[in-house]
Order: structure tokens, then C-alpha cells, then sequence
């Protein structure tokens, strides 16, 4: 089995010719658009042309299969097994033969993007895609952005860039987008490195692992992100055993990050039902559900005072809902998200969480987060808390 430094290592490998490519494009958005808006074209660009990548060499079966099913009133099934995903494209265009028509490039990119499967079309809508369609129109800049992708460094098929790969390519554009908003401190990426620790860490206090026939485990990621917790933690399993069950399950209340999420499950063949929108905190789309690992970095020192209302009434249910043991300060919530994975462990599941340090030390005896550090330490739950390094996530030097 490789270990982590080796994968650590490799992971990555065409990140800087994708990280040429893109930033080319973000130069060709200079006017048009402010700085912290280039992601706004950027990561559905890449989203989209990831689609097409995958699905090109199968574009034709498509067509071919459309045409004999396009009168049937139920047709995704047929369509899904000539792409090979469960997405697919019944538009002739591709982006060679969007840019060999510079006259026409406006209706017919959006001819091709209504050719997609509406999966594709819910990650599309989600990041407000039509909008920067008409911005980049009205710029003159559309045509450029799609031949921009069309260079052999905007490659991005399975064959030249893995699932891991890419999915590390989408991590640093979305750091590289929420540095230049300013992002709050601690509230995204999580270096590989990190990731491989806690993925470690699960599976070498999991007593249960190897006395199946099998690994078979379940894995949830309250803040998912772009899903890259998850698919390393699959990946660790998988190595341990190659044929092992794995499923995946994960919440995220950035619309962009969630599309890069959902887009990533459904190339790698999950379920992408098990990508829920929303804020966890407020909106639990996995209520009732156990979990065997829990691998998740939610953002700390941020409010939940957007999310008081309910926070408060699911305090409220005691032992029926996730916040039972205490409520933190408002100034930070991180400490419901420990709760919330606590209450979806099953009775031998394990966490990995990151936190701040302040988990270890605010609120004086008898508060809220000293009332939850009882509850974990009464339990005996907790196995261990590992220091990471000081600047060991960007825009904060916080002690994690």
C-alpha cells in the first residue's frame, strides 16, 4: 500500500499546467470583471468542460442512441448507458465545433449546455451560470474563455487527470477565489497532507476494519467542500482493500463548492443523492442516519447567529436532537459540528474532526462548551488530539 508521502507526492501532478491555463482565462477577464468575481466564470468553466471531457469519446453513441429514443417519454436510462456516466449530452456540439463558428458562438454554447442531463443542469443553475453567460456576451468574451479551455493544457479527460487529480485542481481554485474575497480564516481547503493524517487516524482506531470477510463503510463529510475528504478517505480503503464497499455521504452550503462536489460523484459513479445542499447547522439532510467514519473540517470562529432559530429549538429536543449537551458562544459554532457528527457516529464509528484551539479551553466551568467537553470526556469518546502545525491552513495562523 502506498503511504501517505508517496500519495501526497503525486497527488497534484497536473496542477500547474491547469493552473497556467486558468490563470490565461482570469486574464482575459481583466475589466470585464473585478478580481474576486473570476471564479464566478472560472469554476463552472471548469466544471463544464470536465463534463465534456468525459463524456467526448462516447459523444457519438449518444447521438446515435438520442435519435432512436428522442419520442420516448422515458429516455435517461437508454442515454446513460451510451455515455458510460450518469450524465450525459445530446448536443452535436463540442467545443471544437463551438469554436470553428466564432458568429454563433453565444446560441450555440447555450444549445450545447441545454443538451445536458438535468443532474448537470441542477450544478448549473446552482452557480448561476446563465448570468455570467449574458455578462461574458455582452463583453465580447465568451468565445475567447471557450478557446481557452480548448488548449492541450485544458485537458481534462480521466485519462490525463485522475478523479484525484482534479478534484485537487478544484481545491485551489476555490482557495485561490476565496482568498480574493477574503474568506473568513479556517473556512476552506484543507491541504492533503491533513487529509491523509485524519484518513490514518480512522482507520487505525478502527478495531472493526478487518474482521469482515470485507471493508464495507460508510463515510460522512458534514462541510464537505468540493468532496475531497471523501474521496481521500475512499481511496485509503480502497488500497486496503481493493474491492471495498464505500459509500459516501456529504452536506455543503457553497453552491459552487456543492456543484464541484456533485459533479465529482457523479464522474466517479456514486450517488450523487448522497451530495445534499444546505447548511447543516440549520438544515440537516441527514437526519436519522449513522455513519461508521465521519472525516470533516467545519469552519471555525465563524457565527451561528443565522442559524439561532433552529439551533436553539433543536437544543431544546434534549436527547432527541443533535445539541443536547450544550449550546457554544454565538462567535463560534464549530463546536455544534463536533455535536452533530457525534450524534450520526454508529456505536463503534469514528471522527476525525479539525478544530481550533479554543475547543480545548473556552467558557468557564459549566458553560456550554465546557458542558460539551464533559459529555465527550464523561464517554470517554475522545482518542487522542493531534496539534497540527501553526499556518497549516491559509489566510490563518491559528493553532489547530
Amino acid at each position: 500500500m502506498a503511504n501517505s508521502d508517496e500519495l501526497i507526492a503525486s497527488v497534484g501532478k497536473n496542477s500547474n499546467d491547469t493552473a497556467a491555463l486558468v490563470w490565461s482565462v482570469a486574464d482575459d477577464l481583466v475589466g470585464a470583471y473585478k478580481p474576486h468575481e473570476y471564479g464566478l466564470v472560472i469554476l463552472p468553466m471548469t466544471v463544464i468542460k470536465r463534463f465534456h471531457d468525459c463524456l467526448l469519446p462516447t459523444h457519438q453513441a449518444v447521438l446515435d442512441t438520442y435519435k432512436k429514443v428522442e419520442k420516448l417519454a422515458v429516455k435517461d436510462g437508454f442515454l446513460r448507458k451510451a455515455s458510460g456516466y450518469q450524465f450525459y449530452n445530446t448536443s452535436p456540439f463540442t467545443f471544437k465545433t463551438l469554436i470553428a463558428d466564432p458568429e454563433n458562438i453565444v446560441d450555440n454554447f447555450k444549445a450545447y449546455l441545454s443538451g445536458f442531463s438535468d443532474n448537470i443542469q441542477d450544478i448549473l443553475a446552482r452557480m448561476d451560470f446563465d448570468s455570467q453567460i449574458k455578462h461574458m456576451e455582452e463583453a465580447g468574451l465568451l468565445y475567447q474563455v471557450i478557446s481557452d479551455f480548448c488548449t492541450d493544457k485544458g485537458d481534462f479527460s480521466p485519462e490525463k487527470i485522475s478523479a484525484v487529480d482534479m478534484g485537487y485542481v478544484f481545491e485551489n481554485l476555490v482557495r485561490r477565489f476565496s482568498e480574493s474575497y477574503n474568506e473568513e480564516a479556517g473556512a476552506h481547503f484543507t491541504s492533503r497532507d491533513i487529509i491523509y493524517l485524519m484518513s490514518d487516524l480512522l482507520v487505525a482506531g478502527d478495531e472493526s476494519a478487518f474482521t469482515e470477510d470485507g471493508i464495507s463503510k460508510t463515510v460522512y463529510d458534514m462541510t464537505m467542500g468540493t468532496s475531497q475528504m471523501l474521496t481521500c478517505m475512499e481511496e485509503r480503503l480502497k488500497q486496503m482493500d481493493a474491492d471495498a464497499d464505500v459509500t459516501v455521504f456529504g452536506q455543503e452550503f457553497n453552491p459552487f463548492t456543492f456543484g464541484i462536489a456533485k459533479a465529482d460523484m457523479l464522474i466517479r459513479g456514486g450517488d450523487p443523492n448522497n451530495m445534499q445542499f444546505g447548511d447543516t447547522l440549520s438544515d440537516d439532510k441527514f437526519s436519522g442516519y449513522k455513519f461508521d467514519y465521519i472525516i470533516s473540517n467545519p469552519p471555525f470562529g465563524i457565527s451561528w447567529k443565522r442559524e439561532e432559530k433552529e439551533v436553539t429549538a433543536e437544543f431544546k429536543k434534549g436527547t432527541a436532537g443533535r445539541f443536547a449537551p450544550g449550546l457554544p458562544a454565538k462567535g463560534d459554532g464549530q463546536l455544534l459540528f463536533m455535536l452533530n457528527g457525534l450524534a450520526k457516529l454508529k456505536d463503534d464509528g469514528q471522527m476525525a474532526i479539525i478544530q481550533n484551539g479554543s475547543s480545548l479551553f473556552n467558557g468557564d466551568a459549566g458553560s456550554g462548551p465546557s458542558e460539551i467537553r464533559r459529555y465527550l470526556i464523561e464517554n470517554d469518546w475522545l482518542d487522542a488530539i493531534v496539534q497540527l502545525p501553526n499556518n497549516a491552513f491559509y489566510n490563518t495562523g491559528i493553532a489547530t
